[in-house]
C-alpha cells in the first residue's frame, strides 16, 4: 500500500506540542481591524487549543 499523505492545508494550520497538543490561530484577525475594537484584537491574538470534537479529525488530516 501507498503511504498516506498529509493535509498540506492543515499542517500549514495547526502546530503539534511536544505533549500532542494541537494549537491554532484564533478566527477573525485578518482584515476589517479597524471596525474592531482594541479589547477585540488582544483577545483574538494568540493561539488556542483545538476542540476535543475538531482534534480526531485534524490528526487524521496530519497523518497521525
Amino acid at each position: 500500500m501507498p503511504k498516506n499523505k498529509s493535509h498540506s492545508g492543515i499542517k500549514k494550520r495547526i502546530k503539534v506540542t511536544g505533549s500532542g497538543k494541537l494549537l491554532r490561530q484564533k478566527a477573525g484577525l485578518r482584515h476589517r481591524l479597524e471596525v474592531k475594537s482594541s479589547e477585540k484584537t488582544r483577545r483574538l491574538s494568540g493561539t488556542t487549543e483545538v476542540s476535543r470534537a475538531d482534534a480526531k479529525r485534524v490528526r487524521k488530516l496530519l497523518g497521525r
